[in-house]
């Protein structure tokens, strides 16, 4: 369960998760042991999955976002455990999403060009039998956020079981 106070630490190891504890439980109101035990139950409960540097796209020669959509008339289980299996292989692939409604699976695929996405989409239809593969170019990047909304999180609030905003 998390509290406003796990809110207001997690608020600022999503924009930052470099800062040392102390200057975190300044701004939170904790003392550094209480923020860092804080810290510690948050990352052993699987809410903190990890700490990452976020890289700039364009400067790792990465820059062009690609949006596949994929359809498949195939839904084995083992046409499934072979199609996860192949696009996990490809690092080119940031994001793999199963999807309802018209098309059956999203991918975000980072790439420095168009002929490295068409390299990609070659292995990438050797390896499984797809149906139908649709490819939307990014234009323009207008919002790009890792930092989850965390105004549903809170589950405890002065021993009351609700959500608040914080």
């Amino acid at each position: 369960m998390l509290d406003e106070m796990d809110v207001k630490i997690l608020r600022i190891l999503q924009q930052d998760c470099t800062r040392p504890v102390a200057d975190i439980g300044k701004e939170v109101g904790l003392s550094t042991t209480p923020c860092w035990r804080r810290v510690q139950k948050l990352e052993e409960s699987g809410v903190i999955q990890r700490r990452v540097a976020i890289l700039d796209a364009q400067q790792v020669n990465a820059g062009v976002m690609v949006f596949v959509s994929i359809k498949t008339d195939k839904h084995s289980l083992n046409w499934l455990e072979k199609f996860h299996a192949a696009v996990a292989e490809f690092p080119e692939v940031v994001e793999f999403y199963r999807m309802s409604g018209e098309i059956d699976y999203l991918l975000r695929v980072a790439v420095p060009d168009i002929a490295a996405y068409d390299a990609f989409y070659k292995k990438l239809i050797s390896r499984v039998d797809i149906a139908k593969v649709s490819s939307a170019f990014a234009m323009e990047q207008i919002k790009y956020t890792t930092a989850l909304p965390l105004q549903f999180a809170i589950t405890e609030r002065s021993g009351k079981s609700e959500r608040a905003e914080v």
